[in-house]
């Protein structure tokens, strides 16, 4: 992780556990961010090591509220709703050029959620339990514009109905006495994503690694399906072949997706393979984009007991 002082440490995906020692957060939408602050300046990196800090001119002030700190936490922009929107963060994670990230701090700024404080006034604190980096941090008093330190929770079920009514990605749940492991992902931490599931009619695939390297599929419009996503997660060698049995004998030469906004975008549609669109598949995902696209979808299972008209896109 060339120049980045610390590997974020990582959360394992799981059900929410419960009982004591447990403390409960919001997972945002966004990018996990480490902020180092030392002799007035203030850098950022990414998870995957590069340097970020050119791209968030809007947290520059980060490096006058204390004289030496090291903080984790998560990049993220929200919408006219309140909602973290990982679709309009997109538009300032690879920006580096300083003209243009003004701009956008200005048109589309974003919050630096801060949920954990690894080093203060020289002192490494990632090997204390998290109950006292807690502390140190709140003590900091961070709440600003552009960042803050968002709150915990006692209660795991309220938080994850709260995430839900929100519309918040899900919940991350800590031990409060667990140590910071850099680069290690611990069940100390653990992530519960909400997620959802839903029907959509398959218009086609794209071949990959294996035959089917992922499914397109959409919803049925008067002018044909408008694209929802490339479904490539969860295919199993069972699951491909019963794909392949139902869709090769449905193969045509054009494309069943409407043109315009709610086309297969040119990445996707290359090397496309399309079907008559009457096959229909459930997928689990995780949000959906402003324009309809599925988050982290993920193939479920055939649905012969519908057919197209009976998919909507509700």
């Amino acid at each position: 992780m060339p120049g980045a002082p610390i590997r974020p440490m990582l959360a394992t995906t799981g059900d929410l556990p419960a009982g004591a020692g447990w403390i409960y957060e919001f997972k945002w939408d966004g990018v996990r961010a480490i902020a180092d602050i030392s002799a007035g300046r203030r850098r950022m990196w990414a998870r995957s090591g590069a340097e970020i800090t050119a791209a968030y001119p809007e947290l520059a002030g980060l490096a006058e509220t204390t004289r030496d700190a090291l903080f984790d936490g998560e990049v993220v922009v929200f919408d006219e709703k309140g909602v973290p929107s990982f679709t309009l963060l997109a538009e300032r994670m690879h920006v580096r050029e300083k003209a243009r990230a003004a701009r956008l701090a200005a048109s589309l700024p974003i919050t630096y959620m801060i949920f954990d404080l690894l080093r203060l006034d020289g002192e490494d604190l990632t090997g204390r339990p998290w109950a006292e980096r807690r502390a140190a941090l709140e003590s900091l008093g961070l709440a600003a514009a552009r960042w803050t330190v968002p709150p915990t929770f006692t209660d795991g079920e309220a938080t994850l109905a709260a995430a839900e009514e929100y519309q918040l990605e899900g919940v991350v749940a800590k031990r409060d006495h667990s140590l910071y492991r850099a680069g290690v992902r611990t069940p100390d931490w653990v992530k519960v994503k909400l997620e959802s599931t839903a029907e959509f009619v398959i218009g086609g695939w794209r071949p990959g690694v294996r035959k089917i390297g992922g499914l397109l599929v959409g919803t049925p419009t008067d002018d044909g399906l408008a694209f929802r996503g490339r479904v490539g997660g969860g295919i199993s060698a069972a699951s491909e072949r019963a794909l392949l049995e139902v869709l090769q004998p449905r193969v045509t030469k054009s494309s069943p997706f409407v043109t315009g906004a709610q086309a297969v975008p040119r990445e996707d549609a290359r090397g496309a393979i399309w079907v008559k669109p009457d096959i229909v598949l459930e997928v689990r995902y995780g949000q959906r984009t402003p324009d309809g696209r599925l988050r982290f979808p993920r193939y479920l299972r055939l649905r012969p007991d519908l057919t197209a008209e009976d998919v909507t896109d509700g």
